[in-house]
């Protein structure tokens, strides 16, 4: 061989495995690129951890069917209900992490419950995906009819001439509203007497019947009481007036600059799940936001859209986690 072909096969042979080398150095990359944009190619299951009927429930079902149609694909609403939301969230975040199956996840499921419980599934900060911030709710405070107070000023006025003296219902011991009226108690000095309910629907009920004297309910629960007269609100926990109670102040407005707290809602999948396949429901959750129907709904129940991705998410769900968390310790909170 002569040297000129020898260079020739040596130049070649370099040329095939450089570019041999540099394929095999892709290959991860290019398949999950390619896994994506296959993706999804059956049904995508959307677990959540509570009863048909509530906010969670209701959110996952109107903004799963706006989804499925942006993704030309199924996506199916499964229920699976118990031991405060951990056999729905155990089961959701030990999936595989594929994307096909996706928790509608809460305050209660990534905030609450797992500072209350001790072997909750998954630690919110390390065990989970955030996918999209959907939604945000916040909460009124309402008074029976006849109390008294006509602003948040007379009410702390009168709760603490009597301490224990005014009655504060909840959805339970350690529930999201039982946890905003400790909240709204250490704030201010105050000191209510705890009755505890097996739901939030009937902790209404009993405020309605004028049997309880106070609730820190959501919005979306109270509004129809509300507009009826049933209960007076005095103001809502949002930083800026809610838009489906325009005459209510916020407890900034009235005072109390610390206390903006929201209730929210919004989609996490297992670790591990491709940030390619998250970063497409992400988009296709933030299209489903503007389909009408999803805004209709969202309006009915006093809920504001919001849509943002996982970083904006995780972060939401790490500084909740803390508030709760010091709450929780420093007023000894236990489950029932």
């Amino acid at each position: 061989m002569t040297k000129l072909a020898t260079f020739r096969l040596v130049c070649m042979n370099r040329k095939q495995f450089l570019s041999a080398l540099g394929a095999a150095m892709l290959a991860p990359h290019g398949s999950a690129f390619a896994q994506a944009a296959n993706w999804p190619s059956k049904p995508i299951r959307i677990i959540v951890p509570f009863a048909p009927g509530g906010n969670v429930d209701v959110t996952a079902r109107v903004v799963g069917t706006a989804m499925g149609r942006v993704l030309n694909q199924s996506v199916i609403v499964e229920n699976k209900v118990g031991a405060g939301g951990k056999i729905g969230a155990e089961a959701a975040m030990k999936s595989p992490p594929d994307g096909y199956t996706l928790m509608m996840g809460s305050n209660s499921s990534l905030s609450v419950a797992p500072n209350l419980y001790k072997d909750w599934p998954y630690d919110p900060n390390t065990g989970i995906a955030p996918v999209s911030y959907l939604a945000a709710v916040p909460f009124v405070l309402v008074i029976r009819p006849g109390l008294g107070p006509k602003n948040l000023t007379e009410l702390i006025a009168l709760a603490r001439q009597k301490p224990d003296g005014l009655t504060m219902a909840s959805a339970g011991n350690g529930t999201s509203n039982h946890l905003v009226g400790e909240y709204f108690q250490a704030l201010t000095g105050t000191q209510f007497l705890h009755v505890p309910f097996k739901g939030a629907g009937p902790a209404l009920q009993e405020v309605v019947a004028g049997r309880v004297d106070v609730l820190f309910d959501q919005v979306s629960s109270s509004s129809a009481f509300i507009e009826q007269g049933r209960v007076t609100p005095l103001a809502v926990s949002s930083t800026e007036r809610w838009k489906s109670l325009p005459q209510t102040p916020t407890f900034i407005e009235s005072g109390l600059s610390k206390f903006a707290i929201t209730n929210f809602t919004g989609l996490v999948a297992p670790v591990g799940t491709p940030q390619e396949v998250i970063g497409i429901l992400q988009r296709a959750a933030a299209t489903a936001l503007q389909d009408e129907a999803v805004k209709k709904s969202f309006a009915s129940m006093g809920v504001q859209a919001v849509g943002e991705g996982p970083a904006q998410f995780s972060q939401l769900i790490r500084e909740d986690l803390q508030r709760w968390a010091a709450l929780i310790r420093d007023k000894g909170i236990k489950l029932d």
